[in-house]
């Protein structure tokens, strides 16, 4: 299996994860504080201050209108939180996967998570599925998430363990199957249908509303906060299962754990948001040059700077080309797909 990319010193490696996570909350803020005043109403960053302290009796730092404290909480500030609380479940899911797998170049769509939200969600769109309302497309996403993740699991069995190697080979086939089943269903839709399929497989955070946020809030915020507590395990995974289960770590449950935790955490994403891709693969990589790969410090900044990643990158996806609204897997893949290719350079330079 590959082995993580070299980090710098033990001593600075504690330096600079005190570093990063001291200044990854306050650039998060600043992202917020950017993205909620940036639009057709401008809102000065005074000004959003002030309106966030209103409620508190806090003297305004700026005078604002009330249409511009309407239009930051009412249209703003849930685009902005469902930016935030997605980045952060794919930058953390992403982390965890490349920990579980011992490998950079992992991510939550090895395990056909988003393709089996894709397919699920092109089958409602076409079959006209309503159940649920406006929510079906989530809701069947979601489902899809679940159902294929649940797949790979059950096929990854051997004699009641889970085997990493055949996890990956079976999250490809999932992967190649869910596409073609998306694929099929692409060619059957009606025109208005695949602008409806299109759109939503490009990801996009603009239709977001509070009540959006609050569903996908719960699944997520399981995923973030609960991984970071399996930081030792994962640690000691990166001597191999033979060395992790000799320091008493209940290896399978562990990698139970990790993929039910990531599948939640990125369903949830996918399912409010669309296909973001490269998120889950640039932050944690990123971090772990930088900060070196101990999990307990990697998987608080992981989460801290994809949430700020996703918030600045659907800012810049809105207002680029305004008043048209550049889909934001557009900008995400942009991002991540050079820095892709340059881990692939880098594996082969060192002989991965």
């Amino acid at each position: 299996m590959t082995t993580l990319t070299s980090a710098p010193p033990v001593s600075r490696q504690r330096v600079r994860a005190a570093l990063a996570l001291t200044l990854l909350p306050a650039l998060l803020i600043a992202a917020v504080v950017l993205a909620v005043g940036t639009g057709a109403v401008q809102i000065s960053p005074a000004q959003v201050v002030s309106i966030f302290l209103a409620p508190l009796g806090v003297a305004p730092l700026a005078p604002y209108e009330e249409q511009q404290a309407a239009v930051l909480y009412a249209i703003r500030l849930p685009r902005v939180v469902l930016g935030a609380l997605v980045g952060a479940g794919l930058a953390v899911a992403g982390t965890a996967m490349q920990g579980l797998f011992r490998n950079p170049l992992a991510d939550p769509g090895l395990l056909g998570i988003s393709s089996g939200a894709s397919l699920a969600a092109a089958m409602s769109v076409v079959l006209g599925f309503r159940l649920f309302g406006s929510s079906s497309l989530p809701v069947a996403a979601f489902a899809g998430s679940l159902a294929s993740t649940t797949l790979v699991y059950a096929l990854s069995q051997e004699r009641g363990r889970v085997s990493v190697p055949t996890m990956l080979l079976a999250g490809i086939a999932v992967n190649a199957l869910c596409g073609a089943g998306t694929g099929l269903m692409t060619f059957l839709a009606t025109d208005e249908q695949l602008r409806t399929i299109t759109f939503w497989n490009l990801g996009s955070l603009g239709g977001a509303t509070w009540p959006t946020v609050l569903s996908a809030l719960p699944l997520i915020a399981v995923g973030v906060l609960a991984l970071p507590l399996l930081a030792r395990a994962l640690n000691a995974l990166m001597l191999g299962e033979s060395g992790a289960a000799h320091l008493g770590i209940p290896v399978q449950r562990v990698k139970w754990t990790v993929v039910v935790l990531v599948a939640l955490s990125v369903g949830a994403g996918v399912a409010v948001a669309g296909t973001i891709g490269f998120v889950g693969l640039v932050v944690p990589h990123l971090l772990r040059l930088l900060i070196g790969p101990n999990h307990r410090a990697l998987l608080p900044a992981s989460a801290l700077l994809g949430a700020a990643l996703l918030v600045l990158a659907d800012l810049f996806a809105r207002t680029v080309a305004v008043p048209a609204e550049v889909p934001i897997g557009i900008v995400t893949a942009l991002l991540g797909a050079p820095f892709f290719l340059y881990l692939l350079r880098q594996g082969r330079r060192e002989g991965l």
